[in-house]
């Protein structure tokens, strides 16, 4: 089978962690502004190991012909990843309601309040989205979900990544 000619460039697997990494966030963002599924705590968390993945995999298509620079980012995107994972994992598992969510996923008021109190507090403060709600699912998936499965395609493919050699001709005989 005839590979890709640029299948083979120590700088292609960084780079496709970069364009997906991005296409993610891409879509969470058109999702919450131009779709209005506001994100609730988690949904945010689930967005940073992509930014942190974006870096490394610039770092490492910048240092692609320095297998060792490589590598190194390719095994923290993959870090990132697998935290990513972790996240997700915990969000769905609050919106199936197997474990309690985090104190800002709920807007609870204290006992006790007098009605000025509720009032001024209902006034002052943001909507808080719920964890436990899904703002959206497919085939009984939700994008807590998809978002986990996503993640660990990309922890594997990272590691993978990590693991392969720069293969490049043009490398100038750099070694692994």
């Amino acid at each position: 089978m005839q590979s890709l000619p640029w299948s083979n460039a120590p700088w292609a697997i960084p780079a496709a962690i970069v364009a997906v990494s991005a296409a993610s966030l891409a879509v969470a963002l058109v999702s919450q502004y131009g779709f209005g599924l506001w994100p609730c705590e988690l949904c945010i968390w689930q967005r940073y190991p992509y930014a942190v993945a974006i870096a490394l995999g610039v770092f490492g298509a910048i240092f692609a012909t320095r297998p060792v620079l490589r590598r190194v980012s390719l095994a923290l995107a993959a870090l990132a990843f697998a935290t990513g994972a972790g996240i997700a994992g915990f969000h769905v598992g609050v919106e199936q309601g197997w474990w309690v969510g985090l104190s800002g996923c709920a807007a609870g008021l204290e006992a006790g309040l007098s009605t000025q109190e509720v009032l001024a507090m209902l006034e002052t403060r943001q909507q808080v989205v719920p964890c436990d709600e899904p703002a959206w699912t497919f085939a009984g998936i939700s994008m807590a979900g998809y978002n986990g499965l996503l993640s660990l395609a990309l922890t594997a493919f990272a590691a993978w990544g990590a693991r392969s050699p720069a293969t490049a001709d043009w490398s100038a005989g750099v070694k692994v």
